[in-house]
């Protein structure tokens, strides 16, 4: 017969482990990620265990684009830091720009984070892709995913009609938590050109208000999602679960 105390241990290692997210990177964004992590959870029978506080996105962006990578890693880890004290087991930042920090943000974290490039990285390298295009922020595209793609695939570089573009796109979207019709069109254009040209074997995602915008189900050429990537590391995480 099991015993309360073996009753209790049994539970306690069903547990997940509690999420901190770093929201206000983009409201829509944040829903995404809330939205996606909760069915995750429901569908693999888990109540959810999440914290959420909130970023001031116009400081980090204003940060990220100066580059000022040390600034910006302290304010960050200052957030991890509420985070931790409510009672967060691991973290995570859901958005790219501020991953131009990382490496700062790696010695400063009170929380282990759940990184969206090493889940990028980690799936192309599964895929075998070695020749990608970047679709995101201009900060992503400009330093290629922040470097994390060197030696693992070549990055195909945008013509810069066309990076001016997916730049301004993706700003706009994420002000405005949609994209217009002829913006989706535009993007969709570009990346058949791309992969059709044999310039890319695939387009990243690179930016994870593109989530809501390219689905499974209206996304008709080849990709990475990395909002979607990240989701599944995150639940690999929370539960422990090698896949």
């Amino acid at each position: 017969m099991t015993t309360q105390s073996e009753r209790h241990a049994i539970v306690t290692e069903a547990e997940p482990k509690t999420l901190g997210l770093v929201a206000g990177l983009g409201v829509g964004a944040a829903v995404f990620y809330y939205r996606a992590l909760v069915d995750a959870h429901l569908k693999r029978g888990l109540t959810p265990h999440l914290l959420m506080v909130h970023a001031d996105v116009r400081r980090v962006m204003e940060l990220a684009q100066a580059r000022a990578t040390r600034e910006l890693a302290e304010y960050l880890a200052g957030l991890l830091q509420h985070l931790a004290a409510g009672g967060a087991d691991i973290a995570t930042v859901p958005a790219f720009a501020p991953q131009v920090c990382a490496e700062e943000l790696e010695g400063l974290t009170p929380l282990p984070l759940i990184s969206v490039l090493d889940a990028i990285v980690a799936e192309t390298e599964r895929r075998e892709i070695r020749r990608a295009a970047i679709f995101g922020a201009h900060v992503t595209m400009e330093t290629e995913l922040f470097g994390r793609l060197q030696g693992v695939a070549d990055v195909a570089p945008l013509a810069p009609t066309a990076f001016h573009q997916v730049g301004e796109i993706y700003r706009s979207i994420a002000e405005t938590g949609q994209a217009s019709p002829g913006e989706f069109k535009t993007l969709q254009s570009l990346a058949h050109q791309l992969v059709d040209s044999d310039d890319a074997d695939a387009i990243i995602l690179a930016g994870t208000d593109l989530a809501f915008v390219f689905r499974p189900e209206n996304t008709t050429f080849p990709h990475l999602d990395g909002a979607r990537i990240h989701i599944e590391a995150i639940m690999r995480a929370i539960t422990g679960s090698p896949r």
